[in-house]
C-alpha cells in the first residue's frame, strides 16, 4: 500500500480547489471577529443557505459586540426565530456581555480566552482565531476528522476522544 499522504501534500490542492469553487458568503467578505463569530454560532446545526439571511438580518440589528450586549434578550431571541436551538442564542448574548464587560468589547484573539465564553467550544474557537486574526488554529468538526483519517489511513473510530486526540 503507498504511504498514505501527509497533510501538508494536500494543503496546496485544496487552497487551489478553495479559490476557485468557493461561494461567496457575506462572513467570508469580513475580517471583523464578531461577524465570523455570527456566522459560526448561526452555521452549528444550520445550513449555509438557511443561515445568510438571518446573518445579514442579525448583524443589520446587532452590528458590534456591544450592540448585541446590550440589547435585551428578547429582541436576541426574536431575530434568532426559525434559527432553533436557542441555547446558541442565550449563550452567544451572554458571551457578548462579557466581552463587553471583562474584555472592553473586544472579541478575544486568545484562544484560552475565547474558548471560555459561553458557548464557545473548540471548533468554533479554533475557526473564528483562525479566519479572524489569523492564528494557527486547526477548526475540526467531525467530517474534517473523517476526510483527514482517510487520508492517512487511520483505521481507529474517529468518534473516540483518544483518536480525535
Amino acid at each position: 500500500m503507498p504511504d498514505a499522504p501527509s497533510l501538508p501534500d494536500i494543503a496546496a490542492p485544496l487552497l487551489a480547489w478553495f479559490a476557485t469553487a468557493r461561494r461567496p458568503m457575506p462572513w467570508r467578505e469580513t475580517s471583523d471577529p464578531y461577524r465570523i463569530w455570527v456566522s459560526e454560532t448561526m452555521l452549528q446545526q444550520t445550513r449555509v443557505d438557511q443561515a445568510e439571511p438571518y446573518y445579514r438580518a442579525f448583524v443589520e440589528a446587532f452590528p458590534t459586540v456591544n450592540a448585541l450586549a446590550d440589547a435585551p434578550l428578547d429582541d436576541v431571541l426574536k431575530r434568532w426565530e426559525g434559527l432553533g436551538y436557542y441555547r446558541r442564542a442565550r449563550n452567544f448574548h451572554r458571551a457578548a456581555q462579557i466581552v463587553r464587560d471583562d474584555h472592553g468589547g473586544l472579541v478575544p484573539s486568545d484562544y484560552d480566552a475565547f474558548r471560555a465564553l459561553p458557548g464557545v467550544g473548540p471548533y468554533t474557537a479554533a475557526a473564528v482565531l483562525s479566519i479572524a486574526f489569523n492564528r494557527p488554529h486547526a477548526a475540526l468538526d467531525g467530517n474534517v476528522i473523517r476526510v483527514l483519517a482517510r487520508l492517512v489511513a487511520l483505521p481507529d473510530d474517529t468518534t473516540r476522544p483518544a483518536t480525535r486526540r
